[in-house]
């Protein structure tokens, strides 16, 4: 049987591999085994990140319709509960939008929450 080199197929695994590394520090980017190992770390990162920044959003919404609601006399977890008594669906990243743009409207909001508290 004859030997199989496959010498272009692995040339281009290990080019496209060290092509995802360009832009590393040191030996990152330039050494395949190194390039490697920092690439499969780098694509394990972006995938939690991914994550941790809805988690994080999410955050900052609930801390700014907190604020807006304090400023109205009135805790989060009480608003939230009245909105939902009142079947108002509305997300939080609007909530906090609303709350930043138009306190008006937001205010209205914790009236409704309010009756709705028993």
């Amino acid at each position: 049987m004859a030997r199989v080199k496959g010498g272009t197929v692995t040339h281009a695994r290990r080019k496209r591999m060290l092509k995802r590394a360009s832009g590393y520090f040191g030996s990152k980017h330039l050494l395949f085994k190194t390039a490697k190992e920092q690439v499969m770390h780098s694509l394990r990162y972006a995938y939690v990140s991914r994550r941790t920044v809805k988690r994080d959003y999410r955050k900052l919404w609930i801390r700014r319709i907190n604020a807006a609601c304090r400023m109205n006399d009135i805790s989060y977890s009480k608003f939230m509960f009245g909105l939902k008594a009142a079947n108002i669906n509305v997300n939080r990243k609007m909530l906090s939008e609303l709350a930043i743009r138009d306190p008006k409207a937001f205010a209205d909001l914790v009236k409704e929450a309010k009756k709705n508290i028993k």
